[in-house]
């Protein structure tokens, strides 16, 4: 009889489109073939509808969950149309509760809903650590400060019980749950909708992915971005550039003097730009020591050790001057000028200024650390005077140098075609780059102040390529 079904408690998996609906029998059309069930699951999740009505023809499977039929409760775990063996037990039997609960540990989060429905609406259930489930369903619960086991706990229900049902000591039924979402099915209405709204689907080539954007980042069409953006009267034999693909073209040394000679002429000089490549050079070093993960409080015990390696010009002085700086950063440094009857004003001054620091100044090789540095600076070379490495305070500290086996920063090296007796690692050009010669090492540029109209001055057509940094990383265009 149809009657019988009624109360029963039943999963319906209706293909993957439909899903799977859960819920209780309560009614059964035998003449149109159709099935209600009241307080209905869909995959899980509660419907908004108080009563669902399914077709015998939209019903893939049936699986019985419970079947409560006059004083007798069937239990059945299989789908209907396999082999289902139901048992009848009556109801009080203290064997329901055995067979029950094997399933309860087995069921969805639809399922274990549905059974709630079954339990009166005062159940209420502890879940402190003195729970239910850790003693018989007969046991007492032990007597404390005299007071009797039943008005303790009906306290301790009205105090600590949520109302909710079992499910918080049931483990969750993850693959139940997982076989009821159909990924074919969820990924096939993915690519359907991309490409109905024109995105790329998977497969597609590379080149047809559509922009993506960062959170800071202008998603507004503005004007075409223009990566030549300096622009310079004659071009060097190398270009550069930067990380956001501006062009960075090299220029001559001639071009070179003559704009910083134009800059010195509206106030830039010489004592400013120093003062300038030394701030710079200094946090580039400061970066390649370690940064804020090496100059730290707890690591006043490990200072890092800078050689600087001077000559008596230009290039000496802005060593100096990026010395000073480290020696106030708590770097240890120790300065290597030879001893000069006459040497430039700009070098006496940095030098003067340098021995009020911490730093240490030596004129012989034998002063110098025999063990390695942690970086080596190298400002021996000059651009106005390439005979200074057939010196032989030149030569014996580019030897030392090259034994030290610590990496080296060159500062403002010259043009390719004096070579380089001292490879270096990094390099650090001003303004803008000189074309360097492979022994270079990694080009870095940086900023000293040049105004815009200097640079027009002298025919370059200048737009700063440094954004919101003093240096630069250059790659070979």
């Amino acid at each position: 009889m149809a009657s019988d079904w009624l109360g029963s408690l039943v999963s319906l998996n209706c293909g993957p489109t439909l899903g799977v609906y859960q819920g209780e029998v309560s009614s059964v059309d035998q003449s149109s073939q159709t099935i209600s069930l009241r307080q209905p699951f869909h995959n899980g999740v509660k419907c908004p509808v108080p009563e669902v009505t399914f077709s015998a023809i939209d019903i893939k499977e049936l699986k019985i969950l419970d079947i409560r039929n006059g004083n007798t409760r069937t239990t059945s775990s299989t789908v209907a149309k396999g082999s289902t063996v139901p048992v009848a037990v009556p109801k009080g039997d203290p064997r329901s509760v055995e067979m029950n609960s094997p399933q309860q540990c087995s069921k969805s989060y639809g399922e274990r809903h549905l059974d709630a429905l079954g339990q009166p609406k005062g159940f209420r259930r502890r879940h402190n650590s003195w729970s239910s489930t850790s003693r018989g369903p007969n046991q007492a619960t032990p007597k404390k400060n005299g007071v009797k086991n039943g008005q303790m706990k009906n306290r301790d229900d009205e105090c600590f019980g949520d109302g909710m049902d079992d499910g918080l000591d049931t483990d969750f039924d993850f693959e139940g749950n997982l076989a009821l979402f159909d990924k074919a099915a969820v990924f096939s209405e993915i690519d359907t909708t991309e490409r109905r709204n024109g995105a790329r689907s998977r497969g597609t080539p590379q080149d047809q992915t559509p922009t993506r954007y960062r959170h800071d980042e202008n998603i507004l069409e503005g004007k075409p971005i223009v990566y030549r953006q300096i622009v310079v009267p004659q071009p060097g034999p190398k270009e550069y550039c930067t990380d956001s693909g501006l062009v960075v073209p090299s220029i001559s040394y001639e071009l070179h003097k003559r704009l910083l000679s134009a800059a010195e002429r509206y106030g830039l000089t010489l004592e400013r730009r120093l003062e300038m490549t030394g701030v710079c050079a200094s946090q580039m070093t400061l970066t390649l020591l370690g940064g804020p993960n090496r100059f730290t409080p707890k690591n006043l015990h490990q200072r890092p050790t800078v050689a600087l390696l001077c000559g008596p010009h230009v290039q000496g002085a802005q060593g100096i001057s990026c010395g000073r700086h480290l020696a106030n950063h708590e770097v240890e440094v120790i300065l290597f000028l030879p001893n000069f009857v006459k040497m430039l004003d700009s070098v006496t001054s940095e030098l003067t200024l340098f021995n009020k620091t911490s730093g240490k100044q030596v004129s012989s090789i034998k002063d110098l650390p025999d063990t390695p540095v942690d970086l080596i600076i190298n400002c021996l070379d000059c651009h106005e005077n390439p005979f200074l490495m057939d010196q032989p305070w030149y030569r014996a500290a580019a030897d030392w140098a090259n034994q030290n086996r610590a990496p080296v920063l060159s500062l403002d090296p010259p043009v390719s075609g004096q070579g380089h007796a001292v490879e270096a690692k990094w390099s650090l050009s001003l303004c803008l780059p000189l074309p360097l010669a492979e022994g270079a090492g990694r080009v870095y540029l940086c900023d000293i102040g040049v105004p815009l109209q200097v640079f027009q001055e002298v025919g370059i057509k200048y737009r700063s390529p440094f954004g919101c940094k003093f240096v630069i990383p250059l790659h070979s265009a």
